[in-house]
């Protein structure tokens, strides 16, 4: 068991070497284990390419010790046509005989599948080696296929006396009203390079123009997403620049343009719902929403996230625009300078 744990720890550890690259597909390493010595090893390196269990299995030089050889992956072997071969039938074509797996596919399009099909084949298949690791570090996919929704994401910063924003007012000049330190937005700009979507309000977008991308980090900006009912953003915002794909809900009629998507909802519905439903057709499989008020505490009443990343500054504003408020159990903490950072889980 202590060798299952040792080498399925390295099919983590190449999996997430996938990261933001592999989406909506998860993120997969693998290993080949020959006489306690690892002969082959591969991941999931971009959506479309090749599976983490085929470049493990083209790594091996030695070709004739794959019989005699050990497969490890953290997630179930697909069983069928996609962009790519179903990796199960080269794993059977290959003379493997075991195979030990962390995780069964919640895709129903797999889901036991490959499994089934490879215990058919003759292979002994030991499953749920680091199970909660291996759920851990594709919380995302999983979360996608059980819940039909991203994995939401909330973050925000808030001062010391438990404020977001200042006062706005017409004589306010229009950008972000800095909480956190240089550090903890370079942080941010990392967190977004990874994660496949990103939201604000109407509000962030008139007094704040933000950019929502990741010009202060190396890596692929989010699909930009805001809703904005009444068309009040005006034309010349960040996030009218065309630079990264966006998302807009509205009431209006608005023709589209170039990495500008318009969407049309019926505002008596519930907004949230029907945006979820939107993203979830696209495959988008992360979600991070940064602001304003409204819109995360409509996410937080609704029980509509997975995680809560708030930063607390060491500033006062006595008064403005109240932080949202948020209950629960599971916390943790962080200091970054002079910022505590407090990711809350949602169980």
């Amino acid at each position: 068991m202590q060798n299952y744990i040792k080498y399925m720890h390295r099919c983590i550890d190449l999996a997430r070497n996938g990261k933001g690259m592999v989406a909506p597909n998860p993120m997969v390493g693998s290993v080949i284990v020959h006489n306690n010595k690892i002969i082959g090893e591969g991941y999931h390196r971009v959506f479309g390419g090749p599976h983490a269990e085929v470049n493990a299995i083209n790594s091996v030089k030695e070709t004739q010790l794959l019989p005699e050889s050990t497969l490890y992956v953290n997630l179930e072997p697909c069983s069928h046509m996609g962009k790519t071969p179903p990796c199960s039938d080269l794993i059977i074509e290959k003379g493997l005989k075991k195979l030990v797996i962390g995780t069964t596919d919640p895709n129903s399009i797999v889901a036991g599948k490959g499994i089934e099909k490879l215990k058919n084949a003759g292979l002994e298949v030991v499953l749920g080696v680091l199970e909660e690791e291996c759920f851990e570090l594709n919380k995302r996919f999983f979360t996608f296929h059980a819940k039909k929704r991203p994995y939401i994401i909330l973050k925000w910063a808030q001062s010391r006396d438990g404020y977001i924003d200042i006062d706005r007012t017409p004589g306010t000049p229009i950008g972000p009203n800095w909480i956190s330190n240089p550090i903890s937005r370079t942080l941010v700009h990392k967190w977004r390079s990874v994660e496949n979507a990103i939201m604000v309000g109407t509000n962030s977008v008139v007094y704040d123009n933000p950019g929502l991308d990741t010009r202060y980090w190396p890596g692929k900006s989010p699909l930009r997403i805001t809703v904005d009912r009444k068309a009040r953003i005006p034309e010349n915002a960040k996030l009218f620049n065309g630079e990264t794909d966006t998302l807009v809900f509205t009431e209006k009629h608005i023709q589209n343009k170039p990495k500008l998507t318009y969407i049309r909802l019926n505002f008596d519905e519930p907004i949230l719902d029907a945006v979820l439903e939107e993203l979830y057709t696209r495959e988008i499989l992360s979600l991070m929403v940064e602001g304003g008020r409204k819109l995360l505490q409509s996410f937080i009443n609704n029980g509509l996230w997975d995680e809560a990343r708030i930063f607390m500054g060491n500033k006062d504003f006595k008064n403005g625009i109240k932080a949202p408020e948020i209950h629960a159990n599971s916390k943790s903490f962080k200091q970054i300078l002079n910022d505590s950072l407090v990711i809350c889980q949602n169980r």
